[in-house]
């Protein structure tokens, strides 16, 4: 039997409802002794009997009756209440609200959500690209997708995919009169698309190469704020554009865009889904990650 908690109330009706505490001690699985010191604590708060009870038979008083009809209809939207939010830790029910990056919402996007919704097409799923890192759980999320070092150390984190890179990518017509450049320093003598974070700072291009690590401030006549723009615009033959990798694959492979200082862009952890801890867990998020470390399995199985 599901129980609300309120057992000073429950017992009332129940009791109202079988005119027996014995047999309401059996209907809320309690003991005869906790129905009866139950009844008697509320009546003692209240300071009125609710019940006329002797050996054989147990009724209610006209202030109990009063009572128990005041309460009744509550006490059952309370139960109610209390299913439906037990529901979601049996089954995936309601809204599921991410917060990611927009290269993360992207990654997220396809495949998993694609399945996701494929697998519960009851549920909605919510998505907000931000491009600061926000609090989740202050701000009403469920889960967020970001690259794996702007993770928070207290959230658990689930890779959805291998390791990414960043490169240096510019158009055949942007190095029909440009020489390429074999060294990062190369680049301030180049034309390069320039990336601003949401905060307005601008951002110094990162490089590594056999432990050696450096930033530079690139020069360039276009700055952007969206990664897809950048790319875009690099196309055009506007300049060298510093990008995911994930975002030009196709283009490099085409042709439409040239990879350069490939040697100087290490790998790092790709993008993750994080979440607040284990315990009490949505069903909804739970059939997400589930969903998520399935995918990313069978990839690199298959890879």
């Amino acid at each position: 039997m599901y129980k609300s908690g309120l057992i000073e109330l429950e017992a009332v009706v129940t009791i109202a409802r079988l005119g027996s505490f014995r047999a309401a001690a059996i209907d809320l699985d309690v003991s005869p002794t906790a129905i009866g010191n139950a009844v008697a604590s509320l009546e003692n708060r209240l300071g009125v009997r609710l019940f006329n009870r002797t050996t054989r038979n147990v009724a209610l008083t006209s202030a109990g009756r009063e009572y128990v009809e005041a309460i009744a209809p509550a006490l059952s939207d309370i139960r109610n209440a209390g299913r439906a939010v037990a529901d979601h830790s049996r089954k995936p029910t309601g809204t599921l609200r991410f917060s990611c990056s927009l290269g993360g919402g992207r990654q997220l996007l396809m495949p998993f959500v694609f399945e996701y919704r494929r697998r519960h097409d009851r549920m909605k799923v919510e998505i907000v690209t931000e491009g600061r890192l926000i609090d989740i759980i202050k701000d009403g999320f469920d889960a967020g997708v970001r690259l794996a070092e702007a993770v928070p150390q207290d959230m658990i984190a689930v890779p959805l995919g291998p390791d990414t890179r960043h490169v240096v990518v510019g158009a055949p017509s942007y190095f029909a009169n440009k020489s390429r450049p074999t060294a990062p320093a190369d680049l301030m003598d180049h034309e390069c698309i320039r990336a601003r974070y949401s905060s307005g700072a601008l951002y110094r291009w990162e490089f590594e190469r056999h432990g050696e690590a450096m930033r530079i401030d690139v020069p360039g006549s276009l700055t952007l704020d969206e990664p897809d723009m950048m790319a875009q615009a690099s196309r055009a033959g506007l300049g060298l554009a510093y990008v995911g990798e994930w975002m030009v694959a196709d283009d490099i492979t085409s042709g439409r865009l040239v990879e350069v200082l490939s040697e100087w862009t290490p790998s790092y952890p790709g993008y993750c889904l994080y979440y607040p801890g284990r315990r009490h867990m949505a069903a909804s998020l739970r059939a997400f990650v589930d969903l998520a470390k399935e995918m990313v399995f069978r990839n690199r199985a298959a890879s």
